[in-house]
């Protein structure tokens, strides 16, 4: 199964470097990665369409990580990227730097703005919690950001003096990967990277908490430095995905119950498939944002929520009715 995801991962990344209004055969638009920065193909590739191909791979794969380890972590299904606040925090921190005029001064202003958010969400999330704090405290804590963050960003939207702010405010919580650059790949890789060395060696402690917290104790599992690895390494990947690409929905949630029929239900053998599977749904849904409306700029959060949202009532259907 990894390797066939691995493969459509790779298809749908050369497929993304292919989509766009300009109709290019393949092998010419491929070559021109290669080729001088004088030739006006060259730059669209490597300025266009390359960095939205990368930031669709880094960022579908950092939420469908993200949602398998906090499902495995919080043994909850329903669980999402979103829980412990990092999302809500993240667009808040653009929202400022929008509604502020410093993603305007600074072009990297916004991205980092979000980050910003995001690692306070953290350091409140693990102040609230508390250093002993178990998976309800981080719940508890990570709902309670969320609110103050969404509440905050409404208050941000409603005394905007400025119209076309308040426009660009909505357009960006819609999640886009449009007109991104390299400089966004530059910002998001290091801090996605690091989040993923933090999460990646946590697989086996999630498998030993299928059976309790108690269990995973008893068997040499140390769950308070589990759960510092775990809010760090969730909040550089989902505050590096907010950061560069928006609010971009049902990723982590859908991706992890798509694939753990597939991986028996193991959490270690779900956070790869996550990853991979993840990818290959933020890139689909990207190329797909430009097949059917080129001209309008439809924005992939829509595309994501629009496809996850029947998904996840068919999941609570289905739950029902096992439960009968």
């Amino acid at each position: 199964m990894l390797a066939g995801l691995t493969a459509l991962v790779a298809l749908l990344f050369v497929a993304s470097l292919l989509t766009g209004p300009a109709h290019v055969g393949a092998v010419d638009s491929l070559a021109a990665l290669f080729r001088g920065q004088d030739d006006m193909l060259a730059l669209v590739m490597r300025e266009i369409r390359l960095p939205r191909a990368i930031l669709g791979l880094l960022v579908g794969a950092a939420l469908g990580m993200t949602g398998a380890v906090l499902q495995g972590f919080l043994r909850n299904p329903l669980a999402d990227p979103g829980l412990i606040g990092t999302s809500a925090s993240a667009g808040l921190g653009a929202v400022l730097a929008i509604h502020t005029g410093l993603a305007s001064a600074f072009a990297l202003g916004l991205p980092l703005a979000a980050l910003a958010g995001a690692a306070a969400s953290v350091a409140l999330v693990l102040l609230l919690a508390g250093p002993r704090g178990d998976a309800l405290a981080l719940i508890l804590a990570g709902v309670a950001i969320s609110a103050l963050a969404g509440a905050l960003t409404s208050l941000v939207l409603n005394l905007s003096p400025n119209p076309f702010a308040a426009n660009e405010i909505v357009f960006w919580m819609m999640g886009s990967l449009a007109d991104r650059s390299m400089l966004h790949v530059w910002i998001a890789a290091p801090i996605m990277a690091a989040g993923f060395l933090l999460l990646w060696p946590t697989r086996r402690a999630l498998d030993a908490l299928t059976l309790g917290e108690d269990t995973a104790a008893s068997s040499g599992i140390a769950l308070k430095g589990l759960r510092l690895r775990l809010v760090g390494g969730v909040a550089a990947l989902v505050g590096a995905a907010t950061a560069v690409a928006g609010a971009v929905g049902f990723v982590g949630l859908v991706v992890p119950h798509l694939l753990r029929p597939a991986v028996g239900a193991s959490p270690s053998r779900l956070v790869p498939a996550s990853a991979l599977g993840g990818a290959a749904v933020v890139m689909a849904a990207d190329i797909a944002v430009r097949l059917l409306a080129p001209g309008r700029d439809l924005k992939l959060g829509v595309l994501t929520a629009l496809v996850g949202t029947p998904f996840f009532l068919h999941l609570i259907l289905r739950t029902r009715r096992q439960t009968l």
